[in-house]
């Protein structure tokens, strides 16, 4: 009885002590959970302001980056606005022609608006290059920018329709045809000027798209003019800067030798006078050594004479005196 009654209590102190356990641990399970739900909350919070930071940032840059867009929106309207009239589009290229030479070529190399037939049409810039005569040869040099059909082309680029791409490559080919055509018949006038031209193309793409319409031998051949972009432009006019240079040395190497010869003239006639100098010299000292040897020898006798007859003179003057006191 006793025994069972231990037990019992026993069993029953296990029991309360498994259940204080458990309040225990639940306890502690509740605290660990609060303050996990803390912790994340926090961690949260302050990934959700650096996520609202980031988004307000990239808000800003893509407001920035619409703004932009419609600057540029704006600027290519206004290029556009610009490059409708065909006296701007000539300036243009005629500005940048002009930077380019007179970046690479000295004032005296080139001409603008120059009247390469002598008459009153005048090609926007012209080389000059030596003639035969006083008179310079001109090499032409005219910008041309055929905008409607260049810009056109970029738009049937943007469709991606073969057909349209087709049609506006063809306008494009026949207003560069027109242009190579005007400088030939207005320009080109040899002997007055260079047997060809060029045709100044004031934008890359403009320059890579005449070349691929593969009309560079048609426009040699046929028009005997020469098409060029900015770079190739450069390139062309650094080719004449060293000729221009070549051409001085040999003419600097001319007047080297003029001046050789007229030295070796005035050396021949110095020679000349140092001969005919050298001849009066010899007779000088000739008409010298007559005058120290004949007439020295001469003129010491006679003054030895003298001497005597002074000596005699004195003898007969001291004889006579003596003779007086007797």
């Amino acid at each position: 009885m006793n025994i069972a009654v231990l037990i019992a209590l026993l069993v029953m102190i296990a029991l309360i002590v498994v259940v204080l356990i458990r309040q225990s641990s639940v306890h502690k399970m509740g605290e660990m959970i609060s303050r996990n739900q803390m912790d994340l909350s926090e961690s949260q919070n302050r990934r959700l302001m650096e996520l609202n930071r980031e988004m307000n940032s990239a808000l800003l840059q893509v407001e920035r980056s619409l703004g932009e867009m419609q600057s540029l929106s704006s600027g290519v309207d206004d290029l556009k606005k610009v490059l409708a009239g065909v006296k701007t589009r000539g300036i243009l290229g005629e500005v940048q022609l002009g930077a380019i030479l007179e970046e690479i070529l000295a004032p005296e190399q080139y001409e603008e608006n120059a009247a390469v037939t002598g008459g009153a049409t005048r090609v926007e810039y012209a080389v000059k290059f030596p003639g035969d005569g006083l008179d310079p040869v001109y090499l032409p040099i005219d910008s041309k920018f055929p905008a409607d059909a260049y810009m056109n082309l970029l738009e049937a680029y943007e469709l991606g329709d073969p057909a349209v791409i087709r049609s506006q490559r063809d306008a494009l080919r026949r207003a560069i045809l027109r242009s190579a055509a005007d400088i030939r018949n207005k320009y080109i006038m040899p002997p007055a000027t260079t047997d060809f031209g060029i045709m100044f193309l004031p934008f890359e793409g403009l320059y890579a798209e005449v070349l691929r319409l593969n009309l560079t031998g048609i426009l040699q051949r046929d028009y005997s003019v020469t098409i060029a972009g900015p770079t190739t432009m450069a390139a062309l006019l650094n080719s004449f800067r060293m000729g221009f240079r070549t051409v001085a040395v040999s003419e600097r190497s001319g007047e080297i030798w003029k001046l050789l010869m007229k030295t070796s003239s005035d050396f021949e006639k110095f020679e000349e006078t140092m001969e005919r100098t050298r001849k009066h010299l010899q007779l000088a000292q000739k008409d010298m050594d007559e005058l120290l040897g004949p007439r020295t020898r001469q003129i010491r006798k006679t003054l030895k004479d003298v001497s005597r007859l002074e000596e005699e003179r004195k003898d007969i003057t001291v004889t006579s005196w003596q003779g007086e006191e007797e």
